[in-house]
């Protein structure tokens, strides 16, 4: 059965610390263990025990009418390993994963988990993929605001529809991303900005500062020279994304492959990916592998993937591919 330290720590999770992450993540190292002592009813048992339970819990509200069409919802299915980012980024969401599985022990100190994160970077490098991976490690939905629709479709209405949102990310826990955040997070004072728009940015701040819900709340942009410098104190932290180094591209270009037999290096590959993001060399692979079993071809042709890492380059190339 269990061992001792099994035991007291769920003890511990669940009556004094009530943390039901730490207390699922124990009750299945305990499946874990049973598994390993060879006692695999047992272990899917409990394994089901928990998994059934967060289904349950999970079970999200209904939108308004009016909000259905600005939130999207989804349970994705991405993990860290699915990341292809800096060493420094990776420290930072193994804390963040860290934080929040152990808030109980630091609420204990008067201390909170990073749950407001603004993410920066370029279009294509892991911004909304890091939302995903965030919700999944967590078993959290993801809801996704879709800023440029609340900004077109309800503009003298956004501030109202703001409060809406943070309603819904106070009652229903998960992974809330607001995307194309610099729809409202341009620096309030810039020559065309309206007055509506001032408006809406300070209400978003006073709204973003007063959430004391167990959400985590994540802003991505492509663009921090433009955002507003008030919001930077109401986050968190900030997750800085750059185009992938010569090491990612290798990493990215062997995964993409990896079910295929390679007969080039390619190391020899990766200068003609520089300058693309990640989302561009992962779309450029998808169509080199699209190519090969369209044509019949009977391998992957380093020849078709520099052409289509090149056109790609042309038009989506950092600094437009120089």
């Amino acid at each position: 059965m269990a061992t001792a330290e099994h035991i007291k720590a769920l003890i511990k999770a669940f009556l004094t610390d009530n943390d039901k992450e730490r207390f699922r993540v124990i009750s299945l190292q305990v499946a874990a263990y049973e598994a390993s002592k060879g006692h695999k009813s047992l272990a899917l048992e409990i394994k089901n025990i928990v998994d059934n339970a967060k289904l349950k819990e999970s079970n999200v509200i209904q939108f308004t009418p009016d909000l259905s069409d600005l939130i999207l919802l989804t349970k994705p299915k991405a993990y860290l390993s699915n990341l292809v980012i800096s060493d420094e980024l990776m420290t930072k969401l193994n804390r963040i994963l860290k934080e929040y599985l152990n808030k109980g022990k630091l609420e204990k100190h008067g201390l909170s988990n990073r749950r407001k994160l603004l993410m920066v970077g370029k279009p294509g490098t892991g911004k909304t993929m890091t939302a995903s991976v965030i919700a999944s490690e967590l078993n959290l939905p993801l809801y996704t605001v879709q800023m440029d629709r609340l900004i077109n479709k309800y503009m003298g209405e956004t501030g109202a529809k703001l409060r809406q949102i943070f309603e819904v990310i106070k009652k229903q826990k998960g992974v809330f991303l607001f995307d194309e955040f610099d729809a409202i997070g341009a620096e309030r004072n810039t020559e065309n900005e309206v007055g509506e728009m001032r408006r809406v940015l300070n209400s978003f701040l006073q709204f973003i500062e007063n959430d004391h819900s167990d959400s985590l709340i994540l802003a991505a942009t492509n663009n921090l020279d433009i955002l507003d410098k008030a919001l930077f104190r109401r986050f968190d932290d900030v997750l800085s994304y750059d185009l992938p180094d010569n090491n990612q591209i290798l990493v990215l270009l062997k995964d993409k492959f990896a079910d295929f037999n390679i007969t080039f290096k390619f190391e020899k590959i990766v200068n003609h990916a520089l300058g693309l993001s990640h989302s561009d060399i992962t779309l450029a692979c998808l169509d080199t592998i699209k190519e090969y079993i369209l044509e019949d071809k009977k391998r992957i042709s380093k020849k078709s993937l520099c052409k289509i890492l090149a056109d790609r380059k042309m038009v989506y190339g950092d600094n437009n591919g120089i």
